[in-house]
Formats: C-alpha cells, structure tokens, sequence
C-alpha cells in the first residue's frame, strides 16, 4: 500500500510543498513592508531575487 512516507517523497508532493513555501514567503512581503523594511531587505530575508519581491508588491492591494 502506499504510505504516508512513500507519498512525501513524489515529485508532486515535494513541488506542492516548495510552492507552498514560496506562496508563504509572498505573503509575508506586504508585513515586512508596513514594518519598515525596504524591498532589498525584504528580499534577502526571504531569500527571494529582488524582482519576486516588487512583483509582490505591486500585487498587493492597498487595503492591506
């Protein structure tokens, strides 16, 4: 049967769980900004290329 532990270690699984990862880190963004953090900063927190970082910004609602 296949386990738990077989499923983690699919390829689907693991790109699930990067993109994941990934989504977390872009949401984040708009937090650090409204912390004072400029988008260099916030880019090499995250371990984000500093375009990944303004594409996030400028997706974000200014409600946020």
């Amino acid at each position: 049967m296949f386990g738990l532990s077989e499923l983690k270690q699919t390829r689907v699984y693991q790109e699930g769980k990067q993109e994941g990862r990934f989504e977390a880190k872009l949401e984040a963004v708009p937090k650090l900004l409204a912390l004072g953090l400029n988008v260099e900063q916030i880019a090499q927190a995250l371990n984000l290329d500093i375009s990944q970082v303004q594409q996030a910004v400028q997706e974000t609602p200014l409600n946020e």
